[in-house]
């Protein structure tokens, strides 16, 4: 009789995130293709974040399971991810369509032009932007604006994460937000 070990919710993978397969914007439960050392093929990894992006690097702890449908995937407990730090990670993060703006064309000349540094460049010098061919005041302004609202969703997983909310429940936390926002900034209507 063979004993088959019971499988550890504490497992970690951690590796970039090469392609979003899916992604509910609702409840931020996502499919993605995971290039992690040691595997030869993409790993699919199923979890919940408020957002992600191909190029990023994700750390998630969770389980092996068997999909019926789907066949073997990590199924993430907790996810977390953050910027890439190379430059073939950078591009594909810059045109995964994740920042308006920005396409995998703009990307490659954001790439080109600032390098490593495109970020800091995005988000200190924005001005900057309007040094790469094809970029304008409006879409300059368009890039810079994305980026500051990604960066907010982002600061906001953060903080949830470190006081013990769960990826979850952090997105929908968000979710919430974003939504009482909206609907705060819209004028009364007149009942009659």
């Amino acid at each position: 009789m063979k004993i088959e070990p019971k499988p550890s919710d504490r497992e970690v993978l951690a590796g970039v995130v090469e392609r979003v397969t899916f992604q509910n914007a609702e409840n931020g439960f996502c499919a993605v293709r995971v290039k992690v050392r040691g595997y030869r093929e993409l790993v699919t990894l199923v979890g919940h974040a408020a957002v992600i992006s191909a190029g990023e690097w994700v750390t998630a702890s969770g389980e092996w399971v068997n999909d019926r449908t789907h066949g073997q995937q990590f199924k993430a407990r907790f996810l977390k991810t953050s910027e890439p730090t190379s430059l073939d990670g950078i591009e594909k993060y810059l045109g995964s369509g994740m920042i308006r703006g920005v396409g995998p064309i703009y990307a490659k000349k954001l790439v080109r032009a600032f390098g490593e540094k495109v970020f800091d460049t995005i988000e200190v010098e924005p001005e900057r932007l309007r040094e790469v061919t094809g970029i304008g005041p409006v879409r300059a302004g368009r890039i810079t604006a994305a980026w500051a609202e990604q960066k907010i969703v982002r600061e906001i997983m953060v903080f949830l994460h470190s006081n013990g909310v769960g990826t979850a429940r952090a997105v929908t936390h968000i979710a919430w937000r974003v939504t009482s926002a909206a609907s705060a900034s819209k004028p009364p209507t007149r009942s009659r």
